[in-house]
């Protein structure tokens, strides 16, 4: 990996989604949660709405998940799509993880729905280098049935889950980025 100025730097740099099949068993304890959590709630937010909000699935509230998770895609799944593997599947994400977070945006009226939407990302990029930093492991998965999640969830008209966070302590070795180099991707104007 590369040389880095400080270790903010190799943070961004060596962040990687990690996914259950590196999960270990060991726990991710309440207070790395707490600490996770309190970074993605440093986030950047216009007019200080905060709008991100977070559901915490931990031990039974993971299999509870992976159950809601499983009847839904059933639920929503039209007969000639439907595979019981992918229904195991869909819930086994859940139930192989340390911990799963519900991202949710709370749209507060005051700006543009696209603000309070990329403040609740900055959230989570926080949350997931915090995440990076205590050797935690994990990835923001957004299937189809998180639109249908809402009532689980019990989320208020005004807000959306954007996505399913999964933790876990892991054994994976770091990797490489693979980008396209920032030139390609940048135009001066001086």
């Amino acid at each position: 990996m590369g040389e880095y100025k400080n270790d903010i730097l190799r943070a961004i740099q060596e962040r990687r989604s990690v996914f259950q099949a590196n999960f270990t068993e060991q726990e991710v304890s309440k207070e790395d949660l707490l600490l996770i959590l309190e970074a993605a709630n440093a986030a950047p937010t216009h007019k200080r709405t905060q709008p991100w909000r977070f559901v915490i699935f931990r031990k039974d509230g993971l299999n509870r998940l992976g159950k809601e998770l499983g009847r839904i895609y059933k639920e929503i799944t039209p007969v000639e799509k439907y595979t019981e593997m992918m229904e195991i599947n869909m819930a086994k994400k859940a139930t192989t993880s340390n911990v799963a977070i519900a991202i949710v945006v709370n749209y507060t009226n005051e700006l543009p729905e696209w603000e309070e939407l990329a403040a609740t990302s900055c959230a989570v990029e926080n949350l997931w280098l915090a995440a990076h930093s205590l050797g935690i492991g994990g990835y923001w998965s957004s299937p189809g049935l998180i639109n249908h999640i809402g009532s689980y969830l019990e989320l208020q008209e005004n807000q959306k889950c954007i996505g399913l966070f999964y933790l876990g302590h892991h054994e994976s070795e770091p990797r490489e980025p693979v980008r396209s180099p920032i030139e390609d991707k940048i135009r001066w104007e001086e």
